[in-house]
């Protein structure tokens, strides 16, 4: 029974490319992440890059958009254990940590087979495992790994170094395709094309735009390094809530910086994509739940590109460019393998950077693990509770020592004021990207035959049947009424998707609904040719409730139902 006839609208989706498709990972995006207080870890050392114990709140100042804030929350945490010497009633102490307690810190390691070699990946494994030894007692490890598709657990979190062993070795047993990526010069198989038509919701920010833009103007190789960066992310986000400090390894080869292409820089339309386009989504999720990020550089070091003489295995020569190369290089004036040498490194180095960590390049792919055990003994935990405006937008983070230009200090450097919004649609993105559902599967969708559209696609027609029993109506005059979200995501076999427009759907009748009632609404989806997995969900922003439904569409004549999750 319908609460009424119809509701009739267009949306017209995008196939462009992103990430892969689906993961046994539980619970992937099963809820909105709700940050209250932004935690900055911060490590202050002197010139000769000594740890500095002992300061208090009051020697510290933190800047956020250059405005000083209030340190809401302070606690020092000397080797390990959190101490109590706090000065001030207006400060408290970090939540969740005990005065003269242990701080457990939980290693997150995510292994990027698509771009690994087996040779690099196998040797920074076998170094992890051998430094499980420098963990200690209360200190967890997870560890995942993704095969350009899926993402799999090997462990949840464990501080028992048999299961660990047990499951660095079965990492070491799995596929590396690194090889495929170094020799795979072939066109992209799937070409991104825009419809006819755009959404007005994708464009109505300024960093929609920029989102946009970028995904447009990336290469083949940059797109493929999108989709380890976002099955990254979906991953972090997976694991967000482990009590006391959060670090995550990213095994990797090949996270370049964009190509420039300096043919195109006539073009009126064409904007050349940035470090941030491809790799902020990793580091806005880092900030925002608390992670720091230790990029492993797994190829390591050569020789030719390092001052120190080879063989030395000395794990403090760190990689020293040629003068010619510099932070800004001409890059077009490079040679292929200093280019790559320069933009894995500045890659990996914006990661830690952006996030209080250390790029583990060259020869600390070796000691990885020892270093980032070493790098999180000894700090400051500041937290402030920013205003929540949810309006997505970017805010600097700086710390500043008083009255000490003699030391130096490293933190995160900023936090995303992220909008319910954008979280849901990362939600929905979550579950079409990497399996499980977004809330609850209790929505209804029947797909009609396709029929041929324009060049090699199809225009599918698509009634989305929302149960009122599951939102919420509110009495506002003579009406019932809400004003509910619609996402609509694909994507296909090649794991190439689409964005995803947001629609908004008004709700409304004379009288409240009866149990069992379902508002309906139509439209239809503009897709290539081709098997295409779909996700579509309904937020209803009044009670917070997502709905959803997936399924596939094909080729086939044959029209499909969909109920709730079908993988």
């Amino acid at each position: 029974m319908s609460y009424r006839l119809a509701a009739v609208a267009g949306l017209v989706l995008a196939v462009l490319p992103a990430a892969a498709q689906e993961s046994p990972l539980p619970e992937l995006f099963s809820d909105v992440i709700d940050v209250r207080v932004v935690n900055v870890e911060v490590v202050v050392t002197d010139r000769e890059g000594n740890r500095i114990q002992g300061l208090d709140a009051s020697d510290f100042e933190l800047h956020v958009d250059g405005e000083n804030v209030p340190i809401d929350y302070f606690t020092e945490i000397d080797e390990g254990i959190a101490r109590t010497d706090v000065k001030g009633d207006a400060i408290g102490a970090v939540s969740s940590l005990a005065a003269g307690e242990p701080v457990p810190t939980n290693y997150l390691v995510f292994i990027d087979e698509y771009f690994a070699v087996r040779r690099d990946r196998d040797r920074v494994l076998e170094r992890l495992e051998q430094d499980l030894g420098k963990l200690r007692a209360h200190d967890r490890v997870a560890l995942v790994a993704f095969d350009g598709q899926n993402v799999s657990q090997l462990t949840d979190w464990t501080g028992s170094r048999d299961v660990l062993r047990g499951a660095f070795g079965e990492a070491r047993k799995r596929d590396a395709q690194g090889i495929m990526r170094i020799t795979d010069i072939e066109p992209a198989v799937v070409e991104p094309t825009l419809a006819d038509r755009s959404s007005q919701a994708l464009i109505r920010s300024r960093a929609g735009i920029r989102r946009a833009m970028s995904t447009l103007n990336l290469s083949r190789r940059e797109r493929e390094i999108q989709r380890s960066v976002l099955a990254a992310t979906a991953t972090l986000r997976s694991y967000a809530d482990p009590p006391g400090r959060k670090v995550m390894l990213v095994l990797t080869d090949g996270w370049g910086a964009p190509e420039w292409n300096g043919d195109d820089l006539g073009s009126v339309d064409w904007r050349p994509p940035s470090i941030e386009s491809i790799y902020g989504p990793l580091v806005h999720a880092a900030n925002l739940v608390g992670y720091t990020l230790y990029p492993v550089d797994l190829p390591g070091f050569d020789p030719a590109f390092t001052n120190a003489p080879a063989g030395t295995g000395d794990p403090s020569a760190t990689y020293t460019p040629s003068p010619s190369l510099g932070l800004e290089p001409n890059l077009s004036a490079l040679p292929t393998d200093l280019y790559s040498e320069w933009s894995q490194e500045v890659s990996l180095a914006y990661l830690a950077r952006e996030t209080g960590g250390l790029p583990m390049i060259n020869a600390f792919r070796d000691v990885a693990l020892a270093e980032a055990a070493a790098d999180t003994r000894s700090y400051y935990w500041l937290g402030f509770e920013p205003p929540r405006n949810e309006d997505d937008e970017l805010h600097d983070i700086e710390v500043r020592l008083v009255g000490r230009p003699d030391l130096r200090v490293r933190s995160r450097r900023s936090y995303l004021d992220l909008s319910k919004s954008t979280e849901v649609t990362m939600m929905v993105e979550g579950s079409l990207l990497f399996g499980g559902a977004a809330g609850k599967e209790t929505l209804t969708v029947e797909l009609g035959a396709p029929q041929r559209a324009r060049g090699r696609k199809i225009m599918v027609p698509m009634k989305v049947l929302i149960p009122l029993d599951d939102i919420t109506l509110l009495p506002m005059g003579d009406v019932w009424m809400n004003e509910v979200e619609l996402r609509v995501t694909v994507i296909n076999d090649h794991g190439d998707r689409s964005e995803t427009p947001v629609e908004t759907i008004r709700i409304s009748g004379r009288r409240e609904p009866e149990p069992g009632q379902h508002w309906w609404y139509t439209t239809e989806l503009l897709l290539r040719k081709g098997e295409h997995r779909i996700v579509t969900a309904v937020h209803d922003p009044v009670s917070g409730t997502i709905l959803s439904a997936s399924g596939t569409i094909g080729h086939s004549p044959n029209p499909k139902r969909n109920k709730g999750a079908s993988h």
